[in-house]
């Protein structure tokens, strides 16, 4: 007999620190239900979804869009390049046009850190909120289908050792994970390049050289190089090869790991940077399986934000 979690019910998503414990694993073992082949049961016939992603990307925003189409939402296309933002339109008259057409709910992704406080408290505009994105700030669904995929490895987080490497500071993937993670009970770790570092990450883990690290842990995650948040000064000297070399999970390293251990990168993965190009797809990884768990969590996501809204 299969036992199905406890529907969850959400207004908006912005954040994974604003989620309690019991809707973080609702929603992840909502996704493994949808994995296996739960359905969706709608409270109505129709539901627009939209997302709006004004910085790059790949796997969020295609992820959500299969997600919606799986579960059957009416898509309403948008790309900033081809709409009024190019124009002068804000951020805010976007969503509220979205909003005064019925969309129900809006994925975005910007590049300001927070931007979704004034359209949380806008009284003209109705549709729920999924933060795809905010800057270096947060990643709320990209931790959720991480927490996923370690789950669906151990069934646990107690006790689990988990090292996220690299360019932690500007990384919203890392701020989300090390939140979490650390309140589901496992023992977090960082390394990488020490300017890329903030003492203020030490209240959720520690600090370890990489080579003294890699032989401990039962997850490894790598995390990409964000080139597009430094500042001059963090490219000074910076090479692949020697980035590879210091800080990254080099074929050498690879085989100190526990043979239980996996190994995960939010990608786009930078190969032979964070991450020998031999490893990406090898055993121990499980970047194409966080790809795949990522439509099924935002299905579930999707499925308790159209629940808040009923």
């Amino acid at each position: 007999m299969i036992i199905q979690s406890e529907r969850i019910s959400l207004k908006h998503l912005l954040s994974v620190e604003a989620l309690s414990d019991q809707e973080v694993m609702g929603l992840v073992r909502r996704g493994q239900e949808f994995k296996r082949g739960a359905k969706w049961t709608p409270e109505k016939d129709q539901y627009f979804a939209t997302n709006l992603f004004f910085e790059n990307s790949t796997r969020t925003h295609k992820s959500f869009e299969v997600a919606e189409k799986k579960l059957g939402l009416e898509v309403i296309e948008f790309d900033a390049g081809h709409s009024s933002v190019q124009k002068g339109e804000t951020l805010y008259d976007t969503v509220l046009t979205m909003s005064a057409l019925g969309v129900d709910v809006a994925v975005i992704r910007h590049g300001d850190e927070n931007y979704y406080d004034q359209l949380i408290q806008s009284k003209t505009i109705h549709c729920a909120i999924v933060n795809g994105g905010d800057g270096s700030g947060q990643h709320p669904s990209q931790c959720l289908l991480d927490l996923m995929t370690i789950h669906e490895e151990f069934g646990h987080f107690d006790g689990l050792k988990v090292a996220i490497v690299g360019d932690i500071t500007h990384s919203r993937v890392a701020k989300s994970n090390m939140q979490m993670l650390k309140r589901l009970g496992a023992e977090v770790f960082f390394s990488g390049p020490a300017q890329w570092y903030d003492p203020s990450f030490d209240v959720y883990g520690q600090y370890v050289p990489l080579d003294e690290l890699v032989s401990q842990v039962d997850v490894m995650m790598m995390l990409r190089v964000q080139h597009e948040r430094h500042q001059a000064k963090d490219e000074e000297n910076f090479t692949k090869e020697r980035y590879h070399q210091q800080y990254g999970l080099t074929v050498e390293r690879a085989k100190k790991m526990k043979k239980t251990a996996i190994i995960m990168h939010p990608a786009p993965v930078n190969r032979d940077v964070e991450l020998a190009d031999s490893l990406v797809e090898g055993l121990q990884s499980r970047i194409v399986t966080q790809m795949t768990n990522g439509v099924y969590v935002r299905m579930a996501i999707l499925e308790a934000i159209l629940a808040g809204r009923a």
